[in-house]
């Protein structure tokens, strides 16, 4: 408990300026983008490192050269100013992976369907999804802290979720979740975080963004929620397919960097598209 408060403590302040400062320093935008990458990254390998204990044979190298060109292809937001691009992008790794693994298994084709089919994941998982993130911090800059504010909602909702979930389920957890998925899991902490969810979306609204009325951003902050707890629960299903209680120890109390990402993935096109069509 205290090694998760104190890695915490560490974190979020690094988290929190990285959101913050480009509203006053545009210049800084990058140190969000540089932390995105990172988390990235070291998500990508703790994946491949869950299905190499399983001996699905993933091709880590073609993974991370497909993840980093859907990067670069986030950073200069793709899914609005180049949609095309990105799904050519996609198109291509998965042509890449299909060829490159045809040659790979000549000596065993048994392992080739669950290869390509963890290589691809991997990729679509960690850094699709993740890359939205930062497609979010650069693609809203023609209207001044709009990607603040929207990075600020967004880490708010979830993380004052998980913290919701977790405090109200030790204080009153009595009925399982999904106990064969995630044990500790229970509708009492469930609750508690769908309510913090709602009660961080009012005070993000009455406090910094008040171009998002309470009729929506509590629904939008309920389903981003209800998805990042689904994403824990994909996330714990995969560690427990491959006997892992954590996807690394990265983060002393928490882990790796995958178990904190797991809740923010699902969520992050969720934010963006609405945004992209909201303002």
């Amino acid at each position: 408990m205290k090694t998760r408060i104190l890695t915490a403590l560490i974190a979020l302040p690094i988290i929190i300026a990285s959101i913050i400062l480009p509203a006053y320093f545009p210049e800084t935008v990058w140190i969000f983008v540089a932390i995105a990458v990172f988390a990235i990254a070291a998500g990508l390998f703790e994946f491949y490192s869950l299905t190499k204990k399983l001996e699905l044979k993933a091709d880590a190298a073609i993974g991370y050269l497909g993840a980093a060109a859907l990067v670069v292809a986030f950073i200069f937001d793709a899914p609005s100013k180049a949609p095309d691009l990105l799904i050519l992008t996609l198109a291509l790794f998965v042509i890449c992976v299909l060829i490159s693994q045809t040659f790979r298994f000549q000596k065993d084709f048994s392992k080739m369907l669950t290869g390509i089919g963890v290589t691809i994941l991997g990729v679509l998982y960690v850094a699709f999804l993740g890359g939205f993130l930062i497609s979010t911090r650069v693609g809203f800059e023609q209207v001044p802290g709009l990607s603040t504010d929207l990075l600020s909602f967004f880490f708010l909702v979830i993380f004052g979720s998980d913290a919701g979930a977790y405090f109200a389920g030790r204080a009153f957890g009595k009925h399982k979740l999904a106990p064969v998925i995630s044990p500790g899991k229970t509708v009492e902490g469930l609750v508690g975080g769908l309510l913090a969810a709602a009660g961080f979306a009012a005070l993000a609204t009455f406090w910094f963004f008040p171009e998002l009325p309470y009729k929506v951003s509590i629904p939008l902050a309920v389903v981003l929620a209800v998805v990042g707890v689904l994403g824990d629960l994909a996330e714990s299903a995969m560690k427990r397919g491959s006997k892992t209680k954590d996807a690394a120890s990265l983060l002393p109390g928490h882990g790796g960097l995958l178990d904190r990402l797991d809740s923010l993935l699902l969520g992050a096109p969720i934010l963006y598209y609405f945004a992209r069509y909201y303002f």
